[in-house]
């Protein structure tokens, strides 16, 4: 049977398809060999020294894992040289980082989570890197990039995708024409699609949701899941099942493979929510709707949310189409009722 490696579907993608420009296709793969890389020193664990915490913070205050620091170096160096970005962003990072002036300048912004759900990694669990690639603005190539630069509405994402390292090291990409999954053959060192034109299974009844934070939640979010967990004697006529794993990536995975919907609401503490609309919210919006799924933070589409900061957090809920209507409605209805 003919294998596809991720270098072949790109380049088809560049010359059949035609909707992949050169220096596009070489920036995703670049981004994947580094994802390799991580999937190493993830794979090592202890014997990598890659385990624990450091004695510092990153810009939003959480105190950062060792493996954060070295993914997020490992994406720099691997894609400072290319000629393919401009700038690259990092949720580890407090402001952007401009391509050294001895390397060609590119015309495209990489966004990135080195290390999504970070405190899995030294208990086990699945972990994962999240991108985004926008084009820069025309008028950046005669002048520094600047942080505005950034500020783009997620549906003008030219690429996103993620990986996951957990019993198979996955990478998940889109670059608009569907999303396809390619798995790292550790043997040959190559990445091989394993699921094409992946489509979310519709009317699944599962949802992830982090239930601790339930006191927080809006009135509508709670009624949501009071709904799911009533279950088919409740409003919502359906049993559901619930799972939560404290890493997007797996969570979603989950979610794009077998159905449901993944819920991280604002909440009442900071009336936003905890994850970042630039590294984690239009990447994974980008993905899930060209799975042919939904993503909002409650209200407004997500890929439509004009951001004011690199760091802007918001709600999310992402998933089957009728599930997350299902979360807006009862928001607008909510609304109304308080009006």
């Amino acid at each position: 049977m003919k294998r596809t490696t991720l270098s072949r579907f790109l380049i088809e993608q560049q010359r059949t398809a035609g909707v992949l420009p050169g220096e596009l296709r070489l920036l995703v793969e670049i981004v994947a060999r580094a994802c390799k890389a991580i999937s190493h020193s993830v794979g090592r664990g202890a014997l990598g020294g890659v385990l624990g915490s450091l004695d510092s913070e990153n810009v939003q205050g959480e105190v950062q894992k060792r493996l954060d620091v070295i993914a997020n170096e490992m994406l720099l160096d691997a894609n400072e040289w290319g000629g393919h970005l401009a700038a690259m962003a990092s949720e580890e990072m407090e402001t952007i980082h401009l391509i050294p002036n001895r390397f060609p300048k590119g015309e495209y912004l990489l966004l990135f989570d080195p290390i999504d759900g970070s405190s899995n990694i030294d208990v086990g669990l699945s972990v994962g890197t999240i991108f985004s690639v926008l084009h820069a603005p025309t008028e950046s190539a005669t002048r520094e990039v600047v942080e505005a630069d950034f500020l783009q509405h997620g549906h003008t994402q030219v690429a996103a995708g993620y990986a996951i390292y957990g019993p198979q090291t996955l990478l998940v990409l889109t670059v608009g024409t569907g999303v396809f999954e390619f798995t790292l053959d550790r043997e040959v060192g190559s990445w091989v699609m394993s699921d094409a034109n992946i489509t979310m299974p519709a009317g699944k009844r599962e949802f992830a949701i982090n239930m601790s934070n339930q006191r927080h939640w809006s009135p509508s979010m709670a009624a949501y899941v009071e709904a799911c967990i009533a279950g088919a004697s409740g409003p919502a006529g359906h049993d559901y099942n619930m799972r939560w794993t404290g890493s997007m990536v797996a969570d979603v995975h989950r979610i794009l493979k077998r159905g449901g919907v993944f819920l991280y609401p604002a909440d009442s503490r900071t009336g936003q929510g905890k994850l970042r609309l630039m590294y984690e919210a239009n990447p994974m919006a980008f993905l899930i709707e060209q799975a042919g799924g939904a993503a909002t933070d409650g209200s407004e589409r997500l890929l439509d949310i004009a951001p004011d900061a690199l760091h802007q957090r918001v709600g999310v809920v992402l998933g089957d189409r009728g599930e997350v209507e299902r979360v807006r409605e009862l928001a607008r209805m909510h609304r109304e009722a308080s009006a």
